[in-house]
């Protein structure tokens, strides 16, 4: 896919709109933390013990390097004061060439580094036909037991304790009420978890994840289909974006996505 740069330009204002957004639907959700839009940074910080849901992102370009570590030292210092970590997400695309050839020693004199590096991504997805895998079955979530496997299997899946996920999802009235969020089973097992979350007329896909010693078996593809299907089915929407780390980009790739955005995902230093 060949797009014009005024195309670009604005998927990468939806990529960092549509993250923005959904995590303000998100930390209300959690129902503690702050959400807060100021000098270019957006905070949507739920005070999680699950550090995906505490952020801070740049929103608007930056052309100058004094600008660039006034914004990033405002967020070290902001993560200092909270008690639970979080990310900076950095969207490359605000920044000039310069800069982003700068940012790692700026980031460093900040008190931050990058910690992963990530994908804003975005597609027209039409489904055709239900989805399906020979070894697995979906069900919607829809209970406290079903949100506790699904937290479970996002904390293995990014290396967390399993406490840390259950305090971001299990109490989630946005998964078990208002997101299209499922459970591949297999044999009766929960192994992979993906949710769409219908924003500004977008499907965001979010809180993708299979069981560890698990993936490569098309578990993940799966059940991503199963959300973006009823989603579409409930809403008619097909325009779907999501945030994607390294590992995954390939997956989402064979599903029609294409990049619109790189992103840094800063840390403080320890």
């Amino acid at each position: 896919m060949h797009l014009r740069a005024n195309e670009l330009y604005s998927e990468l204002h939806e990529s960092i709109g549509q993250f923005a957004d959904t995590w303000e639907k998100i930390v209300f959700d959690y129902g503690a933390g702050a959400v807060w839009n100021q000098n270019g940074l957006a905070r949507r910080w739920a005070d999680s013990d699950f550090r995906l849901f505490n952020s801070i992102t740049l929103v608007e370009p930056v052309f100058k390097q004094d600008a660039l570590s006034q914004r990033l030292l405002a967020g070290r210092e902001y993560m200092e004061r909270r008690t639970r970590p979080g990310y900076f997400w950095l969207f490359e695309e605000l920044l000039t060439a310069e800069l982003r050839h700068q940012l790692p020693a700026l980031a460093r004199e900040a008190g931050l580094e990058i910690a992963e590096t990530a994908y804003g991504m975005a597609c027209n997805w039409i489904p055709q036909e239900p989805p399906s895998h020979p070894s697995l079955t979906f069900v919607r979530v829809a209970s406290e037991q079903h949100l506790l496997a699904y937290a479970d299997i996002n904390s293995a899946a990014y290396g967390l304790p399993s406490e840390s996920g259950r305090d971001g999802i299990s109490r989630s009235t946005l998964l078990r009420d208002e997101a299209f969020a499922y459970l591949a089973l297999r044999d009766g097992v929960p192994v992979s978890t993906a949710a769409a979350i219908e924003t500004n007329d977008r499907l965001v896909i979010a809180l993708v994840a299979t069981k560890p010693g698990l993936q490569r078996r098309g578990f993940a593809e799966a059940t991503v289909r199963k959300a973006l299907y009823e989603g579409h089915r409930a809403t008619g929407l097909t325009r779907s974006v999501l945030h994607a780390s390294e590992g995954a980009r390939p997956l989402y790739e064979r599903l029609g996505y294409h990049c619109t955005s790189t992103i840094r995902l800063l840390s403080r230093k320890v």
